[in-house]
């Protein structure tokens, strides 16, 4: 039984395939999917030279539709069961063993979310199922996130395991460091970076051209959610990220911020309409944000359109600028408020965007980048910002510095928000004194689903995040002394004040305007984050799962979730 260990987007599934593509010849394999479709894995496989499979010879236990929601068609290779229920996945991984038969290669791709999902007892399922496994003489190899948990529980997965390969990103290179192995004497191995190219979506223009329109204040008009109207509580674009932080704190606020200063793309297409065209023109953008003078006279131009976003409001700092560094000041921040001394910075990857408008306005070609400074979330009185065309030295450091312990005392208040609310008639969270306790579909949209368009790990992160999410909700109403049938009506009471989408439940869950995929156009369903929180809510309170059915992005007039 070997162990691999690496940081999220290393490629450690890329590690996985070579090694079914080594040994499918010799030995049947039965692969365990957390994170991906069955289907995506066997592309995946054959681009990488796959031929033709024999009958029982590549198996797979698939533990990712039925986690996140997500419908699935029947496989004859495939049994199917849930990264939270461990029962099922060792159910699962016994109906294909004995299918198979002696000398078998089982491959699970990923031991994380079952961990985050169940904490220790995953290490119990190691010992109890896997080792138990590989003691019959079969092969087995788990791969897990580095640092997805606590050291000591790491340190418990390592000591189950007979070997350990860790692979190490340092300096952009990529070394497998074999730290113990039955056969071979510890030794590293560098091999080149690799990288895997993103799946797009797609927004709709026109639509979001108005809508940006109308909150620039360039026209009137309804609003285009005609039965929840365009603005969301600031709880629920919080709530969400925080999830998908859950799910990868390390590497999820950098996805963010590359994902959101590119969507200058975004940017570039609705500029050339004609409506945001005119306006723009009444608005002065110099060739150049290099001078202080023309970074003020911007800012103090777009400052409005942040206060009816209601985003921030945004005060430039002329003193403390200089030509090529310019420093920005915001009080009432959409992913700050409510976090006050909880540790960290919390603008976090949210602040690409700044870049992105930067760069899309600007003549020149110049990398512009952007770190928070200030935040109330250090104990601050507000957030600051520096920008500056170029590296930022502090960069790296400002996204990654979420430690498991400031991640746990966040959801503890997002909780305690949610508790109170449902429990005590409480307000959900603490309101603005200027901008209220409401955000527009705009700035959500920067907020928790441009990123999604732009990365396929950070929509994986939202749908596995929520599962999470959910979870944890359902237990909390639990475990207050709530009965099922009231927690359910609570959801539904939390997604109306919330103003996510107009939902109804019945013999299935339909939702109007989901405010997730409110403008998105795709093949597949983009309620990465709702489906995965209704998946891991349903599952914790009445243990049942949802698979979402339809989906307005994929051009349904609602979007539909089924019980199974």
């Amino acid at each position: 039984m070997i162990l691999l260990v690496g940081p999220p987007g290393s490629g450690k599934s890329t590690f996985c395939q070579q090694v079914i593509l080594r040994n499918i010849e010799t030995r049947p394999i039965i692969y365990v999917t957390t994170e991906a479709a069955p289907s995506k894995v066997l592309d995946s496989l054959k681009q990488r030279g796959l031929g033709e499979v024999l009958p029982h010879s590549l198996s797979f236990v698939d533990a990712f539709h039925e986690t996140v929601g997500l419908s699935t068609s029947a496989r004859p290779d495939t049994v199917d069961a849930s990264s939270a229920d461990l029962t099922s996945l060792g159910i699962a991984i016994s109906k294909l063993r004995e299918r198979a038969g002696e000398n078998v290669l089982l491959v699970f791709d990923s031991l994380t979310a079952p961990y985050l999902m169940s904490g220790p007892e995953a290490i119990r399922f190691m010992r109890l199922t896997l080792l138990r496994l590989a003691a019959e003489g079969n092969a087995v190899l788990t791969a897990v996130d580095e640092g997805c948990g606590k050291p000591e529980d790491m340190i418990a997965m390592m000591s189950t395991t007979d070997g350990i390969v860790k692979i190490e990103l340092i300096d952009g290179a990529k070394t497998f460091n074999i730290v113990k192995h039955p056969k071979i004497e510890p030794t590293k191995i560098e091999v080149p970076m690799a990288w895997s190219p993103a799946i797009p979506y797609h927004i709709d223009a026109e639509m979001l051209a108005q809508h940006v329109a109308m909150s620039m204040g360039l026209m009137a008009g309804t609003p285009l959610r005609t039965e929840v109207g365009d603005y969301v509580n600031l709880f629920w674009p919080n709530f969400a990220r925080w999830c998908g932080m859950l799910w990868d704190p390390k590497r999820f606020p950098t996805m963010v911020y590359n994902a959101t200063k590119h969507s200058k793309e975004v940017l570039q297409i609705i500029s050339r309409l004609p409506r945001i065209k005119r306006g723009l023109l009444k608005l002065f953008m110099p060739k150049s944000f290099s001078k202080v003078k023309d970074m003020k006279k911007a800012v103090s131009q777009t400052g409005s359109g942040l206060e009816r976003d209601r985003f921030k409001i945004a005060e430039y700092l002329e003193d403390a600028s200089k030509t090529d560094e310019h420093h920005l000041r915001a009080y009432e921040t959409v992913t700050c408020w409510g976090f006050d001394n909880v540790g960290a910075t919390l603008q976090l990857g949210t602040l690409g965007t700044w870049a992105g408008n930067i760069m899309v306005f600007e003549k020149e070609n110049r990398d512009w980048n952007v770190v928070e400074t200030k935040c109330i979330g250090l104990g601050d009185p507000y957030c600051e910002a520096t920008f500056v065309p170029g590296d930022i030295d502090e960069l790296k450091g400002s996204l990654e510095g979420i430690d498991h312990t400031i991640l746990e005392r966040i959801h503890t208040r997002l909780m305690d928000g949610l508790m109170g609310f449902l429990l005590r008639g409480e307000p959900l969270w603490k309101e603005r004194p200027r901008l209220g306790n409401e955000v527009s579909l705009h700035a959500l949209g920067h907020i928790m689903v441009l990123p999604a368009i732009a990365s396929e790990r950070y929509r994986r992160a939202m749908r596995l995040g929520g599962v999470m999410g959910g979870k944890r909700f359902g237990k909390h109403l639990l475990e207050a002394g709530m009965e099922e049938n009231e927690a359910v009506k609570s959801i539904l009471r939390l997604l109306e004040h919330c103003k996510v989408g107009k939902v109804s439940m019945g013999e299935t869950i339909m939702m109007i305007q989901n405010c997730e995929s409110f403008m998105i156009q795709a093949k597949e369903s983009s309620c990465h984050f709702t489906t995965g929180f209704l998946n891991g809510f349903f599952s914790a309170v009445k243990n049942q799962h949802v698979k979402e059915t339809k989906c307005i992005a994929m051009g349904d007039p609602y979007c539909e979730w089924e019980f199974r």
